[in-house]
């Protein structure tokens, strides 16, 4: 099913503008100022001490908005290109927040996939963090969010209430596909060439990271550096 899924994925991802990826520098990165820098180098110390003591890495970042990108494919983009977590033993975690869209996701590397299953990513995200985001509390939903990961890695998390992984309706891709060539077949909103079409104006990805804003500097050392790991869709994703 999941394989089903990817190359659907990809079949979908050519009517869609893509994105500039960022290129990560620190283990926590915040481009909404949401963040102040306190909570900043809180974050950055944990995550790096983590990956210092286990090899795990464990990546957040959060952004203003997907402009209309699947956050499945973002995410695993990101952490692609990063290369979160080791090259042996592909352990690296992405946790993508996109605040305007009141979506997050937590994209898993090939090695923490025993580990951290979909069932028990979309735990973690409906039972700590989404409750935590629906009353503005975000660095505690982050904060708890790396507890339950850490957890769950280590064999300690208990979903409440996990579910079977149920994948997303296959009819639904189908129908989803069929839209999407109509647009094109018509002439609709998507246009060649990447830019995504509202009424009169236009609205794309501008390139690099600069142009999103944010805070992402962190007063310590040891900055975030990728260590090659890999990564096919495995995680979760959720609203809030």
């Amino acid at each position: 099913m999941k394989l089903r899924v990817f190359l659907l994925l990809i079949l979908i991802s050519s009517a869609f503008a893509q994105p500039e990826i960022p290129v990560l520098k620190m283990w926590a990165t915040d481009l909404t100022n949401t963040l102040n820098q306190t909570e900043l180098n809180e974050l950055n110390v944990r995550l790096k001490t983590y990956a210092d003591t286990t090899s795990n890495q464990i990546i957040v970042l959060m952004i203003p908005s997907l402009n209309d990108y699947p956050i499945e494919m973002l995410s695993e983009e990101i952490a692609a290109k990063n290369k979160i977590g080791t090259k042996k033993n592909d352990n690296g975690i992405l946790l993508l927040i996109a605040k305007e869209d009141r979506e997050l996701r937590i994209e898993v590397g090939y090695g923490l996939e025993g580990a951290v299953p979909d069932a028990i990513a979309s735990s973690i995200i409906r039972n700590v963090i989404r409750p935590k985001f629906r009353n503005d509390e975000y660095f505690l939903g982050i904060t708890d969010g790396i507890n339950a990961i850490i957890k769950a890695i280590g064999g300690e998390y208990k979903a409440d209430d996990a579910e079977e992984e149920q994948g997303f309706p296959f009819i639904i891709f189908i129908i989803i596909i069929f839209v999407i060539f109509i647009f094109m077949k018509g002439g609709g909103p998507f246009v060649p060439g990447g830019i995504y079409r509202t009424g009169t104006g236009s609205r794309g990805w501008s390139s690099g990271t600069s142009s999103w804003g944010g805070s992402s500097g962190w007063g310590g050392g040891g900055g975030f550096s990728g260590g090659g790991g890999s990564f096919g869709g495995g995680g979760a994703s959720g609203s809030w």
